[in-house]
Formats: C-alpha cells, structure tokens, sequence
C-alpha cells in the first residue's frame, strides 16, 4: 500500500533531502527510520528537493509498504517520532491511492523566507540577519513582477536539470513580522535555487542597489549572470505542499496539520 507522510525538518545539518554518497541527507535518514519501524526496506520520495542548509515546516513524501496486522499507523507514527533524529518530526501518515505521488500530484507548494532584522541568538541558523532594514515596498513592487505565468531561466541554477523554466506564481510578496520579514512565495511548481535567487536580487532592489524596473528586466531577459546572488540557505523553508481532495480526502488529514487543499 502507499503512503503520504507529513514532516517538518531542521535542514542545517543536512546536505539537503535527496539521498546522496558519503553525506547526511533528510531523505536517507527518513528511509532508515522507516525501514527500522516497519521491518522492511522502505524508500520514500519527496515532493520537492530541498537544498543543503535548508528548512521544511511542511514536506510531504509518499512510500510503499506491508504493515504488520498488528501495527496500527498511529504507533507506527509514533516509533517513528521515536526513532527519528530530534531535527526531524512526523506530523501525519496515511494511505492514498496507488497513482497518488508526492511530486507529481502536488498541486501548489509555498516557500517562504526569514529575515531578521532584530538580533535573535535563538534564530541563528534558521533565518538571515540584516542590520538594516530593506525598503520593503520596492522589494515588493518588484516582486509583483513575478505573478503569473513567468520563465525563470535568470533565477534557476545553470545545471539545474530542468526540461523547461515556466513556473505560474500565485503569490509573492514580503511581509511583516515580529521583528523581521518574511517572503512568500506560492507556485505550482519552482525550478532549482530559484527562491534564493529571487530573494537574493530582491534584496538588492531592498538595498537599494536596484530598482523594481531592473529587478523586471532581469526577470524578462532570461539570462541568469543579470541575477544577483543567491539569498543564503538558513532562512529558507519549504512551508506548505498543497494537493487536491481526489488526491488526499480532507477527512484523512488529521486537524491542526499545516495542509491545504485545492488552489
């Protein structure tokens, strides 16, 4: 049978989600705790991969197994929790139907990123200090910019692996929160080092070092040695992984998780 399972996770000490040689990785230690719960080889697969350093409040990823008739899945939900390093947490497991991906049938995901504009010792690690404030309405007069059906080929990494640059972005704009602000940014799907790069050249248009005017031709010109530097991972979260009800009955989700269904 397959799986959906809902976790959070602390990526600083992680080379990002996918399984990799000779390093640490989300996805490697999920499998291994999996496996270790369930007696059997479990490999899951997530719905998006994040990168070294960065977070997930809300990362979905699907896997295959047996259940022992004796293993209900809130124990197993919870020898999970047991087993798993304390950077990683399981929100929620449950069946879905056999065709249902964590990729591929995601209809929308949501980043978001910290900035703290305040010094915080406890959000070291988990968002980017600034000792200036940016000029948040240019930043989001930019951002504006980025609605739509959009080519992002001057924000992807030039080896990205990607069949085409084409995302449609449903939100994107800064906010403000105690003590800082945070980007949000939600799209039916993101091509990769996209999110740091547009935070990183937002910035710059927040420091005033560019305009939105800029920031636009950036956008439009498609050629990625025009965007500036990537937004560093720390303040980087996967924060929301959202599919439709065909995919994941309402009635499955357990309330108080951080999902959301349909557009």
């Amino acid at each position: 049978m397959r799986y959906f399972l809902h976790l959070a996770y602390d990526g600083t000490r992680y080379h990002g989600w996918q399984v990799q040689p000779n390093t640490l990785t989300v996805q490697q230690e999920l499998d291994r705790c999996l496996s270790q719960v369930l007696r059997q080889p479990v490999y899951s697969l997530g719905s998006g991969r994040t990168d070294t350093g960065v977070h997930a409040s809300h990362q979905v990823a699907h896997f295959e197994a047996d259940l022992p008739e004796t293993l209900d899945l809130d124990t197993a939900l919870y020898r999970l929790n047991r087993a798993l390093p304390p950077d990683i947490a399981a929100y929620a497991v449950h069946p879905v139907p056999d065709q249902a991906h964590a990729r591929f049938s995601a209809d929308a995901r949501t980043y978001e990123y910290y900035v703290r504009l305040v010094p915080d010792p406890f959000s070291v690690g988990r968002a980017l200090y600034l000792d200036r404030a940016p000029d948040v309405a240019a930043m989001n007069e930019a951002a504006a910019f980025l609605l739509g059906s959009r080519d992002f080929t001057a924000f992807s990494k030039v080896k990205g692996g990607e069949n085409h640059y084409v995302c449609v972005v449903y939100e994107a704009g800064w906010h403000a929160m105690p003590g800082g602000l945070v980007f949000r940014i939600r799209a039916n799907r993101f091509v990769r080092g996209m999110v740091r790069l547009v935070v990183g050249t937002l910035l710059t248009v927040g420091r005033g070092k560019s305009s939105p005017a800029q920031f636009k031709q950036i956008l439009y010109a498609q050629n990625r040695v025009d965007a500036s530097g990537a937004a560093p991972a720390q303040g980087l979260y996967l924060s929301r992984v959202e599919y439709m009800p065909d995919v994941v009955p309402v009635e499955l989700v357990p309330p108080g998780l951080p999902y959301f269904v349909g557009r």
